[in-house]
């Protein structure tokens, strides 16, 4: 397998749907052999960036690259190197699950390997191989997917919402296979919007929101560094930026003059914040610690 630094790389990408714009000049490198996940809302993008990568449907403007690959050029080698979890996975709803494994072991060119693994995977999933697709539940097909997606050990693995409609104790064991396709190699890209699965499984992730990449970090750095999420309302005026920048360690996430509402994120100690904010009217200071879900509610405060 050629290597190479990024194994996914997005410059100025857009897509509009009509005049629905679902992706805005997104920017977006991924290395190769980490796990990257994707962290927005239903509607931000995550789907339609995952479907251009595989050359379902082609950008509006900007240019996309997997392992060095353009998918409007390469769609069929992208396509065989890549492993991909829909959000809603569609089946044939008259066959048995065990049918619909070996149709897809057999385009994947039916090796005893791939066959071995998907049926390894079933067992560890607790997937009853018997029932047709239409008697299953949503987490039953979601575990095909699953199998569907990691039994032939692709270089890349395009995971929208890998963990919906599971059980907390599937959710776990599919988080497990995750970790062990990145150590035999896999690069991951993993779109979802349930904190606690970013903050355990990625090496680094990005939000985004309304189509763009508005913030990109690495998953250990937030606790290494004991960053801290500070809401303050305040009663008066509120500071102005330029005030703010004399403040180490200490950054502004979100403002709403209306509400009169600031957020901040602070890496480290609060005493240089607290001492500034001594200053201001205070009404109501909030701080948590939960840093990846408050950081990406830092960048979706609606309130004004």
């Amino acid at each position: 397998m050629d290597k190479f630094k990024h194994a996914i790389i997005a410059e100025k990408l857009t897509k509009c749907f009509g005049s629905h714009l679902a992706l805005d000049d997104l920017n977006l490198r991924i290395d190769d052999g980490e796990i990257f996940g994707f962290l927005g809302p239903n509607g931000a993008g995550k789907t339609t960036f995952i479907r251009i990568l595989l050359d379902l449907i082609r950008p509006t403007t900007g240019s996309v690259s997997v392992f060095g690959l353009c998918p409007l050029e390469n769609s069929i080698e992208i396509r065989s190197r890549c492993g991909y979890l829909p959000g809603e996975l569609r089946l044939d709803e008259n066959i048995t699950v065990r049918a619909i494994i070996n149709y897809f072991v057999n385009l994947r060119g039916g090796s005893s390997k791939i066959t071995n693994n998907a049926y390894i995977l079933s067992e560890r999933l607790s997937l009853d191989l018997d029932p047709k697709i239409k008697n299953l539940s949503k987490g039953n097909k979601q575990k095909i997917g699953i199998i569907l997606a990691f039994m032939h050990s692709p270089d890349l693995l395009l995971l929208d919402e890998p963990t919906s409609g599971l059980d907390p104790l599937t959710q776990k064991s599919v988080l497990v296979i995750v970790n062990e396709a990145k150590d035999e190699g896999s690069t991951v890209f993993m779109s979802s919007h349930i904190f606690s699965e970013i903050r355990i499984v990625t090496d680094r992730f990005a939000i985004v929101r309304g189509g763009s990449v508005i913030d990109v970090r690495k998953t250990s750095d937030l606790e290494i560094h004991k960053t801290t999420i500070v809401k303050v309302k305040f009663n008066g005026a509120i500071p102005h930026r330029d005030t703010l920048k004399m403040l180490q360690n200490v950054s502004l996430k979100y403002v709403s003059s209306i509400s009169k509402t600031l957020n901040f994120e602070v890496n480290g100690s609060m005493d240089q914040l607290l001492k500034f904010l001594s200053g201001y009217d205070v009404e109501r200071l909030e701080t948590s610690n939960d840093v990846i879900e408050d950081l990406f509610f830092s960048y979706y405060d609606t309130k004004k």
